[in-house]
């Protein structure tokens, strides 16, 4: 004997029991797509998804200067610098905040500094850099001017943000020692 339910029933149950065996999932839950780790020389290009030489004319500034980030997130530090030096304009906020992070992970921490407060006098409301330009100050045991670069944070961001949690962590840590 077959039972009469309403199509709009079964409809619906099928779709919960989809969206509970964990295979639906919310449109802002999708997993970060894998990302490119091009070989030495050569640098991710968002228009053809694809590795391509470092000297290629091709690929724009911010391909570069965002790949060379990821290059230094990943521990390629001197990569990361060496792709910087083929920007066609080196001195953006961005590009001067990247290349600060990977001296100052190289262990030249005043260099990075430098990098740093150029990219401050660029953009004076980027976070980011004023996060590294903190944690650098850490590094240098001076606490008082990480602290200014965190109440900097603050006003751009809110303490919400993730570069305020970063720094004040980071001079949390650096007061306990």
């Amino acid at each position: 004997m077959l039972l009469s339910v309403p199509r709009h029933t079964l409809w619906i149950g099928a779709l919960a029991l989809f969206a509970l065996s964990g295979i639906a999932r919310a449109s802002g839950d999708d997993e970060d797509p894998p990302k490119p780790n091009c070989p030495k020389g050569q640098v991710w290009d968002s228009k053809s998804k694809a590795c391509v030489s470092q000297q290629s004319k091709l690929v724009p500034d911010a391909d570069r200067a965002s790949y060379a980030y990821r290059l230094a997130k990943d521990g390629r530090y001197q990569e990361a610098l060496d792709l910087l030096a083929t920007l066609e304009n080196p001195n953006t906020a961005q590009a001067l905040n990247y290349r600060g992070y990977a001296t100052r992970k190289l262990g030249r921490t005043d260099e990075g500094i430098g990098y740093y407060l150029q990219s401050v006098a660029l953009d004076p409301k980027y976070a980011q850099v004023r996060e590294y330009l903190g944690e650098a100050y850490v590094i240098k045991g001076q606490l008082d001017l990480a602290q200014a670069q965190l109440q900097a944070i603050r006003t751009l961001c809110t303490t919400r943000c993730e570069e305020y949690r970063d720094l004040k962590e980071a001079i949390d840590a650096a007061q306990k020692t």
